[in-house]
This record gives C-alpha cells, sequence and structure tokens, in this order.
C-alpha cells in the first residue's frame, strides 16, 4: 500500500512504518483507537486559510485543539480560519481525513504543537484514510522543516 506521502519519505530516505486501520469515520479519535495509539501522540493534520489563497499545516496531538489566535501569533498574520474542506483537499491533494503533510500538492508551511516532541514516536496522516505513519515527531519536524511553537489549547475555538 503506498501513497504520495509514503512515496516522498521513501525518496527521500526517511524512517517511518506504515500502520493500517478500518476507517471508518474521519478525526484522530478514531484513528487512535483502531490503532490502539494513544490520542495524545496521534496527529491531526489541520489546514488554516491565511488569506489571499494563503494556506499553511497546523500539526497537533488529537487530544488538543487549534488556537488560531497562537497561530495567528507565530505565522505574524492578523486573521486565520480554518481551510474549507473543499480548499483544504485542493491545495493539498488529499481527502479530509487522510490529509498527510507529506507530498502535498502546493508547497505550504508546517506549524507543529511544540509538545508533540516530547514523544519518541507518534501516528501521522499517510495521505489516505486508514493509513497513518510511526514516526519520531523530531524527524517530522526536520523532514517538513516545521515552525515549532506553542499553537494549542485543552480546549479551543475550532473544530477537532
Amino acid at each position: 500500500m503506498s501513497t504520495r506521502a509514503i512515496q516522498v519519505l521513501i525518496q527521500q530516505n526517511v524512517s517511518h512504518e506504515v500502520i493500517t486501520y478500518d476507517h471508518q469515520e474521519k478525526g484522530a479519535v478514531f484513528a487512535a483507537k483502531a490503532t490502539a495509539f494513544p490520542l495524545e501522540q496521534t496527529i491531526k493534520t489541520l489546514v488554516v486559510e491565511m488569506g489571499d489563497n494563503e494556506y499553511a499545516l497546523a500539526l497537533l496531538p488529537g487530544n488538543r485543539q487549534l488556537s488560531l489566535k497562537k497561530l495567528a501569533k507565530v505565522l505574524a498574520i492578523k486573521k486565520i480560519s480554518m481551510a474549507e474542506e473543499k480548499d483544504a483537499e485542493k491545495v493539498t491533494g488529499y481527502l479530509v481525513g487522510g490529509i498527510s503533510p507529506f507530498g502535498t500538492r502546493r508547497s505550504l508551511p508546517v506549524i507543529m504543537e511544540e509538545d508533540l516532541l516530547s514523544f519518541h514516536q507518534v501516528l501521522i496522516n499517510a495521505g489516505q484514510r486508514g493509513i497513518m505513519l510511526k514516526m519520531d515527531p523530531a524527524v517530522i519536524a526536520q523532514t517538513l522543516n516545521c515552525t515549532i511553537a506553542g499553537i494549542s489549547d485543552s480546549t479551543g475555538e475550532t473544530r477537532p
């Protein structure tokens, strides 16, 4: 089983393990349960709109909520919002519920929640619903040239 994201990692010789599960619903909560992996170590990849047809990806633990206010501050912009589902799919080339930060259709800035770096292994979407990648979060940050910052709240102003 291969996706564009997996192909990118293979081409770049990036260490990863492919984990598959029976996808029945979107979201990190379901993925964590289906893979028996801790929710706080299951990354959700969110697409945000920065205005003027500019987008970015936010990577955060499945048990946290994105703080649009904190993210806007990190990106040094005044207004940011969650991308519409159709726009998220268009700019990444992946279906919502399967969006991976690897191999996106457009090159996008990636901001990773700093707390993720406290784990040795995390799960992150592989570009298709039901396929996850088990990886070291430091390797993810390095491969994607992530900006590392506190961008989440335990409860927040956006959907999971």
